[in-house]
This record gives structure tokens, sequence and C-alpha cells, in this order.
């Protein structure tokens, strides 16, 4: 059996554990979680002369990204958030190592953040940008108030407001295996709760000159599809947009979106880079539009962290994983790459720099996009981040620390170094 004439059955149900996983409920009650109210921003940011960075890969190099991370400060309950913690962790526990106890095997270089938080979502984007990223797609479950979706939706809107900041564009993948969750629990009907999720990002996202196109057409992702299984259902879908998206479904399951899709992109899975090998030579060319797909790496906690079962391993070989996936995306014949991911720890494909790779996965990708930076820029916008919080409620300090985030996206390097070289 397979997902449409290709893909293998047990392909698709890693997929179907990865998608059960990524919107499990905060509460074990299974009642709707309300988001807690925005935080007053009072960072003041002028930013002037946003630059974007030069490359000698012409390839647009996007990253995957996972706005689900929640601290008692913003969840909304007074507790760490269900990505941080899966069924049996608790992150106020402090571990011998002096790490806190989080659902992962890796550890976040700042540790364990909320998505929401401005300094985190800047500290990224400046990561991303001196890499030589060129944007950010955020794993989306729509706009209604169903377990926690709305907190993904509030996270997501914080970060899309600063990507212009940061001169990065952004997409959206969608998650339409939610829209069971939203016909259970809410009563609306499939196709009418995604007609509802696409106006909201037609009227929100579409019409930002940062939002990602191609031909024109705003850039769609769909993480299966799952919820949506017709080509009819899409066509519904999709009838009150004035433009349609350029609709990308998951390898080998673009037969379902029918004419309302475009193309297909590539995803990690258990038989590594034999599958991305097979997706670039067998499937890309009847394609319109395709992703190539690049990871670090795989080693989930499900099982350890009471979800489940263990899907599969893959090894990290240090950067050697990461490296062979580049290898592969730059001659698969396809200008788009999307890396897997930016911060799925649950999943442990995160690049973004952690106590246990440090900015090594950065460092790789840099010299993959041909970005004249190196770690020692990295290292000063971590050095930027520490000090933003360091300083958290010292006025003067972060009227400096300001000033030198515009001057990185800026890349003004020497005068943010200078900036931030003088405050201890």
């Amino acid at each position: 059996m397979k997902l449409d004439t290709v893909k293998p059955v047990y392909l698709f149900a890693a997929f179907m554990v990865l998608a059960i996983t990524g919107c499990k409920k905060d509460n074990s009650s299974g009642t709707t979680i309300n988001p807690p109210p925005k935080n007053p921003d009072t960072t003041v940011t002028v930013v002037t002369g946003t630059k974007p960075v030069i490359k000698t890969n012409n390839q647009k190099v996007f990253v995957h990204y996972m706005a689900w991370f929640e601290t008692p400060a913003t969840s909304g309950a007074g507790k760490w958030g269900q990505h941080w913690t899966m069924a049996n962790e608790n992150p106020d526990v402090i571990l011998p190592n002096g790490r806190r106890q989080i659902a992962s095997w890796f550890y976040p270089m700042i540790g364990p953040y909320a998505s929401s938080d401005r300094d985190v979502i800047d500290y990224h984007l400046l990561l991303m940008k001196y890499a030589g990223i060129d944007g950010v797609i955020v794993d989306w479950y729509g706009v209604h108030n169903v377990y926690d979706y709305p907190l993904n939706k509030r996270n997501t809107d914080s970060l899309f407001n600063r990507v212009p900041y940061a001169g990065l564009q952004f997409g959206i993948c969608y998650e339409d295996q939610t829209l069971g969750q939203v016909k259970a629990v809410a009563g609306i009907d499939t196709v009418t709760a995604a007609q509802q999720d696409f106006a909201y990002l037609q009227s929100a996202y579409f019409g930002s000159s940062s939002y990602i196109k191609i031909n024109n057409q705003p850039l769609l992702l769909d993480f299966g599809p799952q919820g949506l299984k017709t080509t009819a259902d899409w066509q519904q879908a999709f009838s009150g947009l004035s433009v349609k998206p350029r609709l990308l479904a998951l390898e080998y399951a673009g037969g379902v979106t029918g004419a309302s899709g475009s193309g297909e992109f590539a995803w990690v899975d258990a038989t590594d880079q034999a599958n991305l090998k097979s997706f670039y030579q067998d499937r890309a060319a009847s394609l319109a539009t395709y992703f190539a797909g690049a990871y670090p790496g795989f080693q989930d906690f499900y099982k350890q962290g009471g979800w489940g079962n263990t899907l599969f391993t893959i090894d990290y070989n240090t950067t050697g994983t990461l490296q062979n996936c580049l290898n592969l995306a730059k001659t698969s014949g396809t200008n788009y790459l999307q890396l897997i991911t930016w911060n799925d720890y649950g999943e442990g494909t995160m690049i973004e720099p952690t106590l246990d790779f440090n900015f090594t996965f950065l460092q790789t990708i840099q010299q993959y996009t041909g970005v004249s930076y190196t770690v020692t820029e990295l290292q000063l916008i971590y050095k930027w981040y520490t000090l933003r919080k360091k300083y958290a409620g010292n006025t003067a300090i972060q009227l400096k620390l300001t000033n030198a985030y515009n001057d990185l996206v800026g890349l003004d390097v020497k005068d943010a170094t200078t900036i931030i070289s003088g405050i201890n």
C-alpha cells in the first residue's frame, strides 16, 4: 500500500506519528487553551538600513521552524509547554550537568525558551541571516481555538512581525491534520475550517512583501495532505482566495491536491539519503516545483518522553549527515532548499546552536550558502542575546543593544562588535 502511487506505507506511518505527537494537547483534560494576553513590548526598536547578505550560492535556502515552545510565563497555564515536557519531563528540575530536564536528547545554547519572546526571535533571525538562510517556513496549526493552536498562531504572528526587520522572508507549512481535531472539538466542518484558516493567511500574510512567493504566488507547504483528503476538498478550501497559493505537498503526496497543487517537498525519512536520491532522481522531474531537503540527523525523544515509540534514528556523524544532504541538494536540480529543521528538539533535527553541537551546523550552512561570515559573527549574535537578557531592566544598555541590532541587520559587524564588546 502506498500514500499515492509511490510512497512506501512505513514512511506514511512515520508522518502520521509525527503529526499526532505534533498536536498533542497541553493538558490531560482535553479542554481548549485560551492564549494569554500578549506581553507589552517595551524595547525601543527603530531599524534602518537592513541589507541582504551576499551569497555565492544562488539557491534559495529556507528553514522549517517550530513556533510551539512555551515557558510558564507565556503558556497561560503557569507551566512549561508540552514540547519541552512531553508526557513526563519537568524543566523545573535541574540535572547534575546544570541543564533543565527537557524532552530532548539535545539542549539549546540559550536554554528552553518561549517562541513568542522577541529577543529569542531576533536572535534566531540574526543567526539565520548570517548563515545565508533566506527565510523561515513556520509549522502552522490554523486559527481555531482548539488545544494549543491559538498559542502557535500567536507565536507565529510574533515571529512574522519581526522577519521584515531582519530582511528575511517567511512562509507557512500548513498542518492540515489539525482539521480533524477542529471538527471533533469545535464541531466545524473540515473544509469550512480550512477556508477560515486560508482566509486568515490571505489577509494577514500572503500580501506581505516579505512573504515567500514563487511565480507571483504565495508559497504554501502542506504537511500531508492528511485532513483535506481529496482534490475536491482542496478546490473548495481555496475557492474564496483571490490569489491561489503555490501549494506543495509532502514528497509523493502531491496527487491528493490535484490541480490545486504545484509540487512537493522532500522530508527526512528512515532510509536517510537513499530517500532524497530517489526523490530527486525518480520523482522531481514530474513536478512543476519541488524543494530539496537537508537535515543534521534524527533522534527522537518520543519513547523516553512518553509520547509513543521511537520512529527511527539517523546518526549525525558530527556534521557529516548535514553535509551529505547539502551535497545532494546542490545537484538536485531545484532552486529551493528547506533545512529540516531549525528547532524540532523532540525529533533532534535542530540546527540552531546547542550545547551539544555548538555552532557547527550553522557553520556548515555558511559554507554551503557561500557567505563571507564565520563562527565569529554567530558567537557575536549569541553574546548580543545574552546581554539582552542579562540587562533586561537597564534602559540605557537596552538602547545600546538595539543600536547593535540595527548594525547587525545592516551588516555593520564592526560597529556592532564595538557596542557589544563595550558592555560587560
